[in-house]
């Protein structure tokens, strides 16, 4: 195959021709110009490049009324667009096409041409996450389209200091790729460490953005259900998190940028905390934590306490089931998890004006008709429902259903070996937590705990006061 242009214009217009399948790809164009004695011939792709900015680079061309020297001293006597190169490359070439570039190739122009970056991408606005709202602060959030959301970066932080570093990953996608972080703050070994991996990774496609790139650059343990990466759709937090040190990735076509290294302590951060005063924000962390971590125990520990009436405190007396159903505790709390998580994906599913319905109506006739036949049992449905509306406290899905699957786990142990059981699958927990394989460098998944680091662990637990200079 064709990798060097020639000095033939006829034949580098075929080449791009073949290359680029122009008679099988309808929005695919090809555009020839007779200009003067001379002609030029443009590739560029219908829907990536505006009209109208089309017809002002042509009418320019023609008003030229010439097409002589090589292509680059055309391109600086001759094109007014800033973005624009000159490649030799049929690859290089065909790449820019493909990424929404127009190329221009001229009859004078030998082994060159021209790449014009006119590329206008479909985009949605830069509204507020739905995942990741705020009571207070700012309503913007990432897109699909980089170059926006890098804008979105560059207009908090006005530093020299900003690095954002390029690259294409991906032999058939070529996704365009950003590294950024602050080149005084953030590790530069650790920086080295991601450029070097990123560098290495070997795929066809990352069709599926952030998750794609994150198999790539972690080798996953399917029993760790603990989450690798943390995202986030705002730039705000984003912002925060450079200033921080860490590291972002930004992918094209992904509002998600990716925050490394990361630490479990990490996902108990939330714009929420900085946009109220320390004492407020301080409350809404420690409550956070408070609940997190009831979410995995309240009912493996319920469930013990069933299975040892005898060794109940009296003040706990009245968490005691009087009529334990028609099926064993284990069986209703594993029932009840799937339940929820079937109603989960048939509200995801429903279209948005019945979602509301469905999740109120859905809830009330299963809970109301299961404690009726037997199935379920009050305390059950209780129970259950805490933990439903207690994952929603924190943002991170993975780490929603990672808590989900070990409660799940905890469950089963102790249903078979009972009080040690427990135990044992606490620590299995906590390993797992301890063991966690992530894009790290040196910091561990349970860093400022392990290794412990007194300063950091007490900016993560309390919300503390901006320092000034002043």
């Amino acid at each position: 195959m064709q990798s060097r242009l020639t000095e033939d214009y006829n034949q580098n217009v075929d080449i791009f021709a073949k290359r680029l399948r122009v008679a099988e790809s309808f929005d695919i164009l090809q555009k020839t110009v007779s200009i003067g004695n001379g002609e030029l011939t443009l590739f560029f792709i219908d829907g990536f490049t505006k009209d109208t900015n089309l017809q002002k680079l042509i009418m320019h061309f023609i008003s030229v009324g010439s097409v002589e020297g090589d292509a680059r001293q055309y391109m600086i006597k001759n094109i007014p667009y800033i973005e624009t190169d000159v490649l030799e490359s049929v690859d290089a070439a065909v790449t820019a096409v493909l990424s929404g570039c127009t190329l221009v190739l001229g009859s004078s122009f030998g082994a060159q041409v021209i790449s014009v970056d006119l590329r206008t991408y479909p985009a949605r606005s830069t509204e507020e996450p739905e995942g990741d709202r705020v009571m207070r602060g700012s309503r913007d959030g990432f897109v699909e389209t980089l170059i926006f959301n890098t804008a979105l970066i560059r207009r908090r932080i006005r530093t020299p200091s900003l690095t954002m570093q390029y690259f294409s990953i991906g032999n058939d996608s070529k996704t365009d790729v950003v590294m950024c972080y602050m080149s005084d703050r953030a590790d530069k070994a650790y920086v080295a460490e991601l450029e070097k991996k990123l560098k290495e990774i070997k795929t066809d496609s990352l069709v599926i953005g952030h998750e794609s790139l994150k198999e790539c650059l972690i080798k996953t343990r399917w029993y760790n259900p603990f989450p690798k990466i943390r995202t986030t759709e705002r730039p705000d937090t984003s912002s925060a998190q450079l200033l921080e040190g860490s590291v972002l990735i930004v992918i094209d076509n992904s509002p998600e940028v990716m925050i490394l290294p990361v630490s479990i302590f990490d996902f108990m951060q939330e714009s929420n905390d900085f946009y109220f005063p320390p004492m407020t924000g301080t409350y809404i962390r420690l409550l956070r934590y408070i609940v997190f971590f009831f979410t995995l125990i309240i009912t493996p520990a319920w469930y013990l306490m069933t299975r040892y009436p005898e060794l109940v405190p009296s003040f706990l007396q009245f968490a005691m089931p009087e009529d334990p159903g028609k099926l064993p505790i284990i069986v209703q709390l594993l029932l009840a998890e799937f339940i929820i998580d079937a109603l989960r994906l048939a509200s995801l599913n429903t279209p948005s004006m019945l979602n509301n319905s469905l999740s109120v109506v859905g809830g009330l006739i299963l809970g109301d008709f299961a404690v009726e036949i037997g199935w379920l049992i009050p305390e059950v449905i209780l129970y259950m429902a805490f933990v439903a509306i207690a994952n929603f406290t924190q943002r991170s899905y993975e780490l929603g259903y990672a808590i989900k699957f070990l409660r799940i786990f905890l469950l089963i142990a102790t249903g078979i070996f009972g009080f040690w059981g427990f135990c044992a699958g606490f620590v299995i927990v906590l390993v797992l937590t301890a063991t966690n394989s992530t894009v790290n460098g040196k910091r561990n998944y349970l860093y400022p705990l392990i290794p412990f680091d007194a300063k950091a662990l007490l900016s993560l637990v309390v919300r503390v006061k901006k320092k000034t200079d002043n």
